[in-house]
């Protein structure tokens, strides 16, 4: 059992089997620079603090270069007799400097380290999440202000409801995306504490430095307890919950684009690089990565129930059942980001039928309100104006005319109210135009949204490249 760092209690080896199926080298191991980052700190804090020699500090972090860089030269072999990234790096560095190896491990537990390795690595995950909604979100303040003026329909029930611009059709999921990053950002500022020191579960007999250690890795502050450090996951359910809310948003963009790509649709059309083709049917264009995308957040969705259902039932401090928790992270985020890339680099490509999406907001009564706001204006109750509307639909579907076209006579047959100058002056431009206030569908609003949103973002993506 020597090869064990824990092997001294044991007197017979682990079943093969079970040595492969308690490893979690192969999900970890993308932490290493996190653990190295880790350990770097602390060797040197437990020398400032007498802990360990100077010569053995200058070993250690030595021997951690040479190891960061046989796993950057792709010459490292991490094994899964180890069981994970922190053993085999620990053992590597042994090999290397021998004894000064083994004491790096003082004042400190495989629970601790992986908690904060799990923080450091995910903290610099979630910023690269960040940079990719805010560069979708630029691709969609640019795409609003092209089409500031496009109308097309608005639709609840998937039914025609009112006159829209697409322009803030597109602001509608900037939204979104903003209230996302929020969430990211919340959620990366609550776990920026550093666990490292809490040891096992119940801290160190060493006189350590916490604080020293949590700044050298840019973390806050230390965690305040020692249990609740090593025993919770809510950072990584907290950002698999907004992973999970981001990747809704996503998915139902991509059904609308599915659905406008389609020919009963025929709104826009995607590049050609993003979709695919059929293997029978020659005229196919499938656009398979919003399909993709839409299927990803089932996935991601997936990761945030397998995390909550690992921690429900588990007591205090930590348990074998939480090394499911970095897999279910890691994918999440992998597929976020991929989605999240494949949108920012797919719609700046995206053509627009500004003719059929005006065709369509033309038709199926999208100015119904308009005219019973009208009604109203003039004096007639909302719930009459209603009323009058309503019937001037179902007259207009018998005769098969919109209600623009509606003659005097029909006007004053439906209600002596209805005048037909009201129905005559009705236009999706008109109807568009005149929602012009805070969070309204004109291009003037629009406008001073991209505005604003220029304004942001540029200020955003400008602080981050600082």
């Amino acid at each position: 059992m020597s090869d064990k760092p824990w092997g001294g209690r044991f007197d017979a080896p682990t079943n093969a089997f079970v040595e492969a199926f308690n490893a979690s080298t192969h999900v970890d191991a993308r932490m290493y620079a996190e653990d190295i980052a880790g350990s770097r700190a602390h060797a040197q804090m437990l020398a400032k603090q007498d802990i360990l020699s100077n010569d053995d500090l200058a070993a250690i972090l030595a021997g951690l270069d040479e190891v960061e860089a046989e796993i950057e030269a792709g010459t490292f072999e991490f094994t899964i007799a180890l069981e994970d990234v922190h053993m085999n790096i620990e053992k590597r560095l042994t090999d290397k400097i021998g004894d000064a190896g083994k004491r790096l491990h003082t004042a400190r537990s495989r629970n601790d380290q992986v908690a904060t390795d799990t923080r450091l690595y995910l903290r610099k995950r979630t910023n690269e999440l960040l940079a990719r909604i805010r560069t979708l979100q630029s691709v969609l303040v640019t795409l609003a202000k092209e089409h500031a003026d496009t109308i097309m329909p608005g639709f609840t029930h998937l039914q025609t409801a009112q006159p829209i611009t697409f322009g803030h059709h597109l602001l509608a999921y900037l939204e979104m995306f903003e209230r996302d990053a929020g969430r990211f950002e919340d959620a990366r500022n609550r776990m920026n504490q550093c666990p490292l020191g809490s040891a096992a579960l119940a801290g160190t007999t060493f006189p350590i430095d916490r604080v020293q250690t949590a700044r050298a890795l840019g973390f806050d502050a230390p965690t305040a307890n020692s249990l609740d450090s090593v025993s919770d996951r809510d950072f990584i359910m907290e950002l698999l919950a907004a992973a999970s809310i981001c990747s809704v948003h996503l998915s139902r963009f991509s059904e609308e684009l599915i659905l406008w790509m389609s020919a009963q649709f025929s709104f826009i059309d995607l590049p050609d690089a993003f979709c695919t083709g059929s293997s029978i049917m020659p005229q196919k264009k499938n656009p398979d990565m919003p399909e993709l995308v839409r299927g990803k957040a089932g996935r991601i969705i997936g990761g945030l129930m397998s995390i909550l259902t690992t921690m429900k039932s588990l007591p205090l401090a930590y348990n074998k059942d939480m090394q499911e928790d970095k897999e279910a992270i890691f994918d999440a985020y992998d597929n976020l980001e991929g989605c999240l890339r494949v949108f920012g680099d797919m719609l700046p490509g995206m053509s627009v039928n500004k003719a059929v999406m005006h065709k369509a907001a033309s038709s199926g009564f999208a100015t119904a309100t308009d005219l019973a706001d009208a009604l109203v204006r003039a004096g007639v109750p909302f719930r009459d104006a209603h009323e009058i509307v309503g019937k001037s639909v179902a007259h207009c579907i018998r005769k098969s005319l919109e209600l623009h076209q509606m003659s005097a006579e029909a006007c004053v047959e439906i209600d002596s109210r209805l005048r037909v100058d009201m129905v005559q002056a009705l236009s999706v431009e008109a109807c568009v135009a005149a929602r012009d206030h805070v969070g309204g569908t004109a291009p003037n609003q629009v406008r001073l949204q991209c505005a604003f949103w220029e304004n942001k973002l540029g200020e955003i993506l400008g602080s981050n490249n600082a």
